[in-house]
């Protein structure tokens, strides 16, 4: 296993949506990625975030208070979302330093299949559900600042550049 550089905004591979994983075995990619996000140290990664585009993402929302708790999460769909909806301070690996308030359903039901071929689907609730979404939006090449007001969004974007070395 590796630890895998994280792309940071504006690298346009954030911004480009994936490709299904299908029957290719990602196994190993998925283990790379379960170790940079816990060095990073994260809840979530898509693969998005490392150069690869395919709809695959990995997360653990329990282990920064637990005992681990990984998903690996291959060609996942959001089946439902609750009418319920929770507004948080989300963060994400590939624009470090930046968290804003983000609205999202705080129930949703999703399909997906592990890296073992077994096909899951769970109705995650809390942060679990917060957390698959925002993995889920880098799938389809959505960001932190895409889910931003437009001209907050303009000046996050603005201050963030002006701070990141180039």
């Amino acid at each position: 296993m590796a630890v895998l550089p994280i792309l940071r905004w504006p690298d346009p591979r954030l911004a480009t949506p994936c490709a299904p994983v299908g029957a290719e075995d990602v196994s190993l990619l998925a283990a790379d990625m379960l170790e940079t996000m816990y060095a990073a140290p994260g809840r979530g990664l898509a693969a998005p975030q490392i150069g690869v585009l395919k709809r695959l993402f990995v997360m653990d929302v329990a282990w920064k208070g637990g005992l681990p708790a990984p998903r690996v999460v291959i060609d996942p769909q959001i089946l439902w979302r609750s009418d319920d909806t929770a507004t948080g301070s989300e963060g994400c690996l590939s624009i470090p330093g930046i968290t804003t308030d983000i609205t999202r359903a705080t129930q949703i039901r999703m399909a997906w299949t592990d890296q073992n071929g077994q096909l899951h689907e769970e109705i995650l609730t809390g942060f679990a559900a917060i957390c698959a979404q925002h993995e889920y939006d880098h799938l389809d090449g959505v960001v932190t600042f895409d889910r931003m007001a437009p001209d907050l969004s303009a000046a996050v974007q603005a201050a963030y550049l002006d701070q990141t070395p180039t």
